[in-house]
């Protein structure tokens, strides 16, 4: 898993291969085929193992009834950075982009992204009821566009408009003073 997250890394899901794989783990090419088909089959193996283990992570951590909202924001903020760092943000970013042209991969990621989706719809929920309502959204109206805000930064990130002057993450970490300002209860004042 670790020499296809790094091939991955370095190639692209087009230039990624099998071989490569085999060669980079130090394995025979039989034993990649034998494990999980395919090409395809060992990159979702590969997202599904790092996606469930992220959720995990998150789960964890909102249901840390110690922090605050803006506290969880500002943990998950740093989580993208680490995110970025361990290669998972290129692999999802990777997978959705070959999922446009493959239903098998498509099913896969949409599939991982409702679990994100649906996880930000229960933290959401939650600040609904501490805040007594989220305005003119939904609790899953929230989800969805919080869920669009990582990735999307995810995806200015990885194409370098970041270093460009896009304020990317210093945008996503500044929301949470926005969540600070609702907390204290002076974001109408």
């Amino acid at each position: 898993m670790e020499a296809a997250k790094r091939m991955l890394r370095q190639r692209g899901y087009a230039g990624l291969s099998t071989r490569d794989v085999a060669e980079a783990a130090g394995m025979p090419l039989s034993q990649i085929h034998y494990h999980f088909g395919s090409k395809q089959g060992m990159i979702l193996a590969l997202f599904e193992h790092l996606n469930a283990q992220l959720l995990d992570r998150q789960q964890a951590m909102f249901n840390d009834a110690s922090l605050k909202l803006s506290e969880r924001w500002d943990r998950a903020c740093d989580y993208f950075d680490e995110d970025i760092a361990s290669g998972y943000v290129r692999v999802l970013q990777e997978l959705i982009a070959a999922s446009w042209a493959d239903a098998p991969v498509a099913k896969v990621i949409r599939a991982g992204i409702m679990g994100w989706i649906d996880l930000l719809a229960e933290l959401a929920r939650r600040a609904e009821r501490s805040f007594g309502g989220l305005g003119p959204f939904t609790a899953e109206d929230i989800a969805t566009l919080v869920g669009h805000a990582f990735m999307g930064a995810e995806s200015l990130y990885l194409l370098g408009l970041e270093k460009q002057g896009v304020p990317v993450r210093r945008a996503l970490r500044r929301f949470g003073d926005l969540i600070r300002l609702a907390e204290r209860g002076s974001l109408a004042k």
